[in-house]
């Protein structure tokens, strides 16, 4: 791992590459955001190497300031104590880097004898040591007390009940990630390594994590079995295997059992209010809870341009809100399917604000319910309002899925295309099976002009889709998301053969029709783009309409008055509708 982390807003590209080369001429080895490898998640190598530097240079500008990447990234260097702060244009350093010392290097041409320079380098020199030069140095030693827990392998004679042994897996990892002296590879690092053939030291390895857990489930009927193994990674030595068969009633016992014995065989102790955060779930119901992991299946697997998919998630949650009408998660996740419902397809209701206010009234910390309520918001036209409730999720829970992606959405709508993408990035590394976050990635740093960027994840965006589409060839947001990332790469017969398939199995799904009309005019074709904007226009409502207005992707198209008069009819029939 590097020495130093480089942190700073994009406009400044220039002089962070100025300070990383004047810092590796002293022999550090220093990392910035422009030496992402190409297969890994945006967000997950920010983290990782944010985490094991040891100094984080934040390189304060204007744009920086404004920033609210560069403050998290601050922040968190702050808290760890390895902050080195430096100005290059004397911007007022927002609280509470300005209570901590910064080196004034405005003007600075690379002088090494500068006071600000001198300022730096002993602050460097004081968190990382005095420099030495990188080639030969040993690797990064592995964390003693850290734990990959991989997915629990479906044994049900139903292949449909892996959104149970999913859910199992992904609920232990966010048990063990409540113990405080335990690190805990993130879900989606974990998760992709679903479905292969593993070799157990070798995922260590990869990891650099001591510890592996793996294991599998059986659900029939009214048992289930769940057997795992902890093994130590350098070893490829059992440290602790247990086999469980119980009524499934017992799931919730049988879940603190595993995650307690786990600290057990690490020899580590559980706090009190650790051990009560492990034994919290949201609901004592055995039945509400496999209801909301298959509604969680659905959203997380399916198609998001079939209300249907949305109309399930609903009726699963509101069964799971019948049995036990204090669990919040569901109602959050219920709200999450009617908003799309209302905003996307136009069907009537309050699009999810009561469902979400439910939650919030049983859980006022339930970071997804505040951002599908910020969503809501949105929505509706009221920014400042959404902005507020989207704030307190992403404090709340900066690692959640849902959240990243609903800040993502408001950036976006904002045209703060640079923050949409760090929060796109994000949602894309906590969810290996999104390929939607990565489509819009790819219109963002195209939009940018990003284009080394665009195709890394343009990439990612074909892969996930593809594999989306394995599953269930009619997905049609799969294959539209698959025409953005095909038309980032110039794979320009692909994209007619997709857009011509894709038309034949779905033709009425407005939103595969929207973005094979982005594709389009990547393409340069104007009147291809025109002719399937037209049915999609035809249909959309007020959401709908929000997105288009500020989507880049239709920034070549906002002159013609062909696609002038479709959206001002459609502005007309959205604005109709409301007064009836």
């Amino acid at each position: 791992m590097s020495d130093i982390f480089i942190s700073y807003a994009r406009s400044t590209a220039a002089q962070a590459q100025q300070v990383a080369e004047a810092l590796r001429a002293q022999g550090y080895g220093v990392w910035r955001d422009d030496e992402l490898p190409a297969h890994r998640a945006y967000a997950e190598v920010i983290a990782e190497r944010l985490s094991t530097a040891k100094a984080v240079v934040v390189i304060w500008s204007a744009e920086a300031v404004k920033s609210e990447w560069v403050q998290s990234e601050a922040d968190q260097a702050r808290a760890d104590r390895k902050l080195v702060q430096m100005t290059i244009d004397g911007a007022k350093l927002p609280m509470p880097f300005d209570r901590i010392q910064c080196a004034d290097l405005t003007d600075w041409n690379g002088d090494l004898d500068a006071p600000g320079w001198r300022k730096v380098v002993a602050s460097i020199a004081d968190l990382a040591g005095q420099g030495a030069p990188s080639a030969g140095a040993p690797a990064a030693a592995i964390r003693k007390l850290s734990i990959c827990v991989l997915p629990f392998a479906n044994m049900s004679d139903d292949p449909q009940q892996e959104y149970f042994s999913d859910g199992i897996s992904e609920d232990i990892i966010t048990d063990l990630s409540k113990v405080s002296a335990l690190s805990v590879i993130a879900r989606n690092s974990a998760f992709a390594f679903k479905g292969k053939s593993l070799d157990v030291q070798q995922v260590a390895r990869q990891l650099n994590v001591a510890y592996v857990l793996e294991g599998s489930v059986r659900k029939a009927g009214g048992r289930v079995r769940i057997t795992a193994q902890l093994i130590d990674g350098a070893r490829n030595d059992h440290v602790w295997a247990e086999r469980y068969d119980r009524d499934l009633t017992d799931i919730f016992a049988l879940q603190d059992e595993i995650s307690e014995a786990i600290v057990k065989a690490l020899k580590l102790k559980l706090l009190p209010e650790e051990k009560k955060a492990i034994e919290q779930r949201g609901t004592d119901s055995v039945e509400a809870y496999n209801l909301y992991l298959m509604a969680r299946q659905d959203r997380i697997t399916g198609n998001s341009g079939d209300a249907r998919r949305d109309e399930s998630i609903v009726r699963l949650c509101a069964r799971a809100t019948q049995i036990d009408p204090g669990y919040a998660r569901a109602w959050a996740l219920m709200a999450s399917g009617q908003e799309n419902l209302r905003f996307l397809f136009g069907k009537e209701g309050d699009g999810g604000l009561a469902a979400a206010e439910r939650a919030l009234a049983l859980d006022a910390d339930l970071a997804e319910a505040h951002a599908v309520k910020g969503r809501i918001l949105l929505e509706d036209g009221h920014m400042a309002e959404a902005d507020a409730q989207i704030a307190i999720a992403l404090r709340l829970d900066p690692e959640s899925y849902d959240v990243n992606q609903a800040a993502a959405t408001l950036r976006f709508r904002q045209r703060r295309l640079e923050d949409a993408c760090r929060y796109w990035e994000k949602a894309a590394a906590l969810m290996e099976t999104d390929f939607g976050a990565p489509g819009m990635l790819t219109s963002c740093y195209t939009a940018l002009g990003d284009i080394s960027a665009a195709r890394r994840v343009a990439q990612m965006t074909v892969a996930r889709a593809e594999a989306a589409l394995a599953q269930d060839r009619n997905n049609g947001r799969a294959m539209a998301h698959a025409v953005i990332g095909l038309t980032a790469l110039g794979e320009v017969e692909r994209v007619r053969e997709w857009i011509d398939r894709a038309l034949l199995v779905d033709p009425d799904n407005m939103i595969m029709r929207y973005n094979f009309a982005c594709g389009a005019i990547g393409l340069n074709d104007t009147d291809a783009a025109l002719e399937l904007l037209g049915p999609a226009l035809e249909q959309a409502n007020a959401g709908f309409l929000n997105h288009i207005k500020v989507d880049p992707d239709l920034d070549p198209l906002r002159d013609d008055p062909r696609f002038q008069a479709m959206l001002a009819g459609a502005e007309a029939r959205v604005a109709s509708q409301r007064v009836q």
